[in-house]
């Protein structure tokens, strides 16, 4: 006789009625409620699986409906427990409900998964290759090819852990993939490699340390799935902008050991060595893809509902993933802020940033900054002090500069100008300059601080740093998509010479244009955020979109790297941490008519102040300014542009105290600065200079 397992006992016990909230699978150390909102549905079976996930076990019609949420209690259960559910409802794909009972279905509230996911032409509510196409209905169970829920306890002792809440304008982000961050690193011990324990490893944290990273931005980290087309041409997600869960931390970071705690251990350790922890969440698509996609959770569930639907019956997507999730309907903002109140409450990040946010506030069309979901977020208790990054655009739209207060965004139109004038020339100095002073253009409203916006010169989507300056061309072919895949507006420049080469002077102009391009991210005001293995020159061999390169394309080569340049970020790093003038909380004020007495001061070669016929004279690549007044107590920062192809002789203007002292010149890295400045310096081509100035004495 075959052995019982060890939840077999709990299938022959009665469902009670429970209750209708929390939503989710809830262990009150009694039993286990469940509760799934659905407000289509006609009927919810709760499915339970044994301890392997491999055979089901039982079906029991969840009792009661209270407000569209399907419940019941199970007593004796306890986390552990593996489940799914059946949802019973009209299958009118015409009329938007794709209900089919014969697919199993995840809870999208699961806070942990089990078994293994496997492509099958079953997971589709529609029969594949049908006359009839979506309109047909299939008849097959899938669950034996998926993945199934697991019932968690919540409890974990955080003993003495506290978030180190740095201040927006201390912040120094850094966009990183936990796998890829720590996969071909020596110094962590091989079993650690490519997991939430490789990232925080002694040796992952001393890098971050000693490069002055305050945050960690991790790319996505959501229980997600590999698009069936990737896996047939054997390639993964590898970015994992394709989430299927939103409470579950994805279990091919853990190493084999459980996902949660596995995660929350990371972060302790991360809050110990002073970094936060920022996910990138993707709330606006889920992994189901367009109408025609696989039926896994939140189609089957209640399609009408989760859904932004277009005639009823096809998905509106404005993501270019296939489908848009419907924040606006109640009960799926309550999903998404109920996820984010789950990772801040019980896995202790310390901030979000929103993919493709403006989908997020489409609750009329077009985008809406009065959203329901951007005013929940503003208010939201829990969420309160936490940080707030939007993604300003989606594929229907840009709204950069547009989001309320208390919400920063990535700034596009920073990492435009600063490759459009370091690299082309395409780019005014007066376009450049305000960038690098906040581009209050876009932010200086409703009370909003420089710190809204999040400098970038390159993202985890596009060429690295080192790529910008090796490729003109994107060179995608490994994806499979015949090179047709990524975007073709780089505003890259090769120096020269398409990729690798071995010629020493376009070898230093790269160097050089990396310098230039990584101290205006660091020089101006703002939030700067690095991406992982820029400041060690790592490349993609000018792929431009790898979110499929599971392999050391993506990976950081911790053994080929550019120690020179690592330095050099290093130091760049702590001038900024130095000096309180590259990261002020307000605006400059340029109302004073005299430099002396304005907090900046906008400098032609001469010593005097720029005209704007200067500013918008696109053949002028030469300008300088000075933050500080020459009253100040604390050291002005003097900074010396030149993109232009030849030196140029400026005229430094007066200083406080004991004059101008050169710290830094991103032509000549190894120089450690402290040298005193005469009248006149020179501004090395493709050039910049740092410059300071001793404070008066008191």
């Amino acid at each position: 006789m075959r052995k019982q397992t060890e939840f077999e006992h709990i299938a022959k016990a009665r469902l009670e009625t429970g209750r209708p909230y929390p939503l989710g699978a809830s262990w009150d150390g009694g039993g286990v409620n469940f509760a799934l909102f659905s407000a289509n549905a006609t009927q919810v079976e709760l499915c339970l699986f044994d301890a392997d996930a491999a055979r089901e076990t039982a079906r029991v019609m969840l009792p009661a409906c209270t407000d569209q949420v399907w419940h019941g209690y199970l007593p004796d259960a306890r986390p552990g427990l593996v489940y799914g559910y059946r949802v019973h409802g009209p299958y009118e794909p015409a009329q938007g409900h794709r209900f089919n009972p014969n697919k199993l279905l995840i809870d999208p509230y699961a806070r942990a998964f089990a078994g293994n996911f496997r492509w099958s032409d079953a997971h589709y509510g529609y029969r594949v290759g049908h006359v009839n196409g979506d309109l047909s209905f299939d008849s097959r169970d899938n669950a034996w090819a998926m993945f199934k829920c697991r019932v968690v306890d919540p409890a974990y002792s955080w003993h003495d852990d506290r978030a180190p809440r740095t201040p927006w304008t201390d912040t120094v982000l850094y966009e990183a993939h936990v796998k890829g961050y720590s996969m071909m690193n020596p110094a962590v011990p091989a079993e650690l490699r490519g997991t939430y324990a490789g990232l925080a490893h002694p040796a992952s944290i001393k890098h971050l340390q000693r490069l002055g990273v305050t945050a960690v931005e991790l790319l996505p980290v959501h229980e997600m799935i590999d698009e069936r087309r990737l896996v047939q041409g054997e390639l993964v997600n590898y970015w994992g902008y394709n989430s299927i869960g939103f409470f579950a931390p994805a279990a091919r970071y853990a190493g084999g050991a459980d996902p949660l705690v596995e995660f929350r251990t990371m972060v302790r350790r991360l809050h110990a060595a002073g970094i936060e922890v920022i996910l990138d969440v993707v709330y606006n698509h889920t992994g189901e893809a367009e109408e025609t996609g696989p039926t896994l959770a939140f189609r089957g569930v209640d399609n009408a509902s989760y859904y932004r639907l277009r005639d009823g019956r096809r998905h509106d997507d404005v993501t270019g993933c296939g489908n848009t999730l419907n924040v606006a309907h109640p009960r799926v903002l309550q999903l998404v802020m109920d996820s984010l109140r789950w990772w801040v409450s019980e896995l202790h990040v310390d901030g979000f940033r929103f993919d493709l946010a403006t989908a997020l506030t489409r609750e009329r069309g077009g985008f809406d900054p009065g959203c329901a979901f951007l005013a929940t977020l503003r208010q939201d208790p829990v969420l309160a002090g936490v940080k707030l990054i939007a993604e300003p655009w989606d594929i229907a739209t840009c709204e950069t500069g547009r989001f309320p207060p208390g919400i920063s965004e990535w700034n596009d139109r920073f990492r435009d100008a600063t490759r459009g004038f370091w690299l082309h020339g395409s780019v005014s100095c007066g376009e450049f300059a305000s960038r690098v002073a906040g581009s209050s253009d876009l932010f200086r409203h409703s009370g909003r601080t420089p710190q809204a916006s999040i400098n970038f010169i390159t993202a985890h989507d596009g060429f690295t740093l080192a790529d910008v300056v090796a490729y003109e061309r994107k060179h995608n072919e490994a994806n499979g998509q015949a090179n047709a895949d990524g975007n073709n507006d780089n505003r890259s420049n090769n120096c020269g010479v398409e990729g690798v080469t071995k010629d020493p002077s376009v070898l230093e102009l790269r160097g050089r244009l990396q310098r230039a391009l990584m101290a205006t991210l660091l020089l101006a005001q703002g939030v700067p955020m690095l991406v992982a293995g820029d400041e060690l020159g790592r490349t993609q061999d000018g792929n431009n979109n790898a979110y499929c390169q599971d392999n050391p394309t993506s990976w950081i080569d911790w053994d080929g790297t550019d120690r020179g340049l690592h330095a050099f970020v290093e130091r760049l790093v702590g001038l900024r941490r130095r000096h309180p003038a590259l990261r002020r909380l307000t605006w400059f004020d340029g109302s004073p008519t005299t430099l002396g007495e304005r907090d900046i001061a906008w400098l032609w070669r001469d010593g005097s102040e720029i005209t704007r016929e200067q500013w918008e004279n696109r053949a002028n690549r030469c300008f300088g300014f000075r933050i500080g007044r020459e009253d100040a107590a604390e050291a002005a920062v003097l900074v010396l542009v030149n993109a232009g192809t030849a030196a140029v002789d400026f005229t430094l203007p007066s200083a406080p105290g004991e004059g101008w002292r050169l710290q830094l010149d991103t032509t000549a890295p190894s120089v450690s600065g402290g040298k005193d400045s005469q009248a006149f310096i020179a501004v090395p081509a493709r050039g910049l200079l740092v410059l300071t100035s001793a404070p008066v004495p008191a």
